[in-house]
């Protein structure tokens, strides 16, 4: 998993903050999945010593990385993550209401909750088959 901060990932609701974001991209521009291209689909560089090309979506938290040269940033949104609200809006983030922007932000908000009650179930698992384990050793 990815390190991102909450307070980071709410100004990616901005395109112009993902786009700088891919400062240290590491692929070319011949490439389709562009920083251009990847911020209009709603995701922002997360890179790790692991994963360089790691990005993330604002919205739905969806991590992708292991990018191709042919890879289209909006396809593989829809491939890996095709319930997230930013894939189902019919206008740009700056045309919404302010009601609208607010239900959007409630899904935005429950997606990250998600993500993290998963992460942390993971690593109490991890952490409860530890112990098993070595619990099985003493015996």
């Amino acid at each position: 998993m990815t390190k991102s901060n909450g307070l980071q990932d709410y100004y990616m609701h901005l395109e112009e903050f993902r786009l700088h974001s891919f400062n240290t991209w590491p692929f070319d521009d011949d490439w389709i999945c562009t920083p251009q291209k990847l911020a209009e689909a709603g995701f922002y560089h997360c890179p790790t010593d692991q994963e360089p090309d790691a990005v993330c979506c604002f919205m739905c938290f969806k991590e992708l990385d292991g990018w191709e040269p042919t890879d289209d940033p909006w396809e593989e949104h829809k491939r890996h993550s095709p319930q997230c609200p930013f894939l189902k809006l019919d206008k740009p983030m700056e045309e919404l209401t302010v009601e609208q922007f607010m239900k959007l932000e409630v899904k935005r908000q429950k997606n990250q909750v998600v993500k993290i009650m998963n992460a942390k179930k993971k690593e109490f698992e991890e952490q409860a088959k530890a112990v098993r384990e070595e619990m099985q050793r003493l015996v």
